[in-house]
């Protein structure tokens, strides 16, 4: 079975949240955001490593967080953006044969589930890169400048072939590592996502699609920490119903 090593990137500092303090440190059911994402694959079975990368500034808070976790064999600077952060992902994992796997996980999405890691790891049996996604609910546009400036709809693509990617994204290290080789000899590189580097600088690569959940929610905004700590009572109400059964 090839290694799966997860990394659990939390090099952001969550400017969007207008706090002092980056997102994946937020307390969330008391414990530190962060620390919810790194237990997620702590307690996967098909993870073998667990590493994060951290805004270097807060190295020390996240190295604490990450002590208690046996999985946890690094604790990294990122960079100021996710290609930056990525990229020290994979270095760090730059010994490993190219079969084997990595994980890719947005730190600010705590409630990641079980079933969601498993059935990442198990499509990577057939695929080189698989990526995480539940369908849109909404309907999305594509817009573009209209009379006056003002933005005008351009297009409505059909809802039925449109997902929400999510986290965690997964690859064989051999794929990953092509495509960000071509993708850093590209000046005009922009990436927020690493399927969609695979999916540009491979395009013979197809990137799989694996059902995520709706409680995978990316804390970014003011309020989605209560939102997650009512699906994480949500799914305590669940495990306390289950057990007294």
């Amino acid at each position: 079975m090839p290694h799966v090593t997860a990394a659990v990137l939390a090099g952001g500092t969550g400017s969007r949240m207008g706090g002092a303090v980056p997102k994946q440190l937020l307390p969330l059911a008391g414990r530190p955001v962060l620390e919810h994402a790194v237990a997620a694959f702590q307690d996967a079975p098909q993870v073998d490593e667990v590493i994060v990368v951290m805004a270097p500034d807060h190295l020390h808070e996240a190295e604490r967080i990450a002590a208690p976790f046996p999985k946890v064999t690094a604790v990294l600077p990122g960079g100021s953006t996710r290609t930056d952060s990525s990229v020290a992902a994979l270095r760090a994992v730059d010994a490993r044969p190219g079969s084997d796997l990595l994980l890719l996980h947005d730190a600010a999405r705590p409630l990641v589930a079980r079933s969601t890691v498993a059935a990442a790891v198990a499509a990577l049996e057939h695929a080189g890169a698989v990526g995480v996604a539940v369908p849109s609910s909404d309907t999305v546009v594509r817009v573009a400048p209209g009379a006056g400036g003002a933005e005008a709809v351009a297009e409505v693509p059909p809802r039925a072939e449109l997902r929400r990617m999510q986290t965690p994204q997964g690859f064989r290290l051999e794929v990953l590592r092509r495509a960000y080789a071509a993708a850093l000899a590209d000046p005009a590189l922009v990436a927020t996502d690493d399927c969609g580097v695979v999916l540009r600088y491979l395009p013979g690569e197809p990137v799989h699609i694996v059902a995520g959940t709706e409680a995978n929610i990316k804390v970014t905004h003011p309020g989605d920490v209560e939102v997650a700590e009512a699906l994480l009572r949500r799914e305590a109400g669940r495990g306390a119903g289950e057990e007294g059964r």
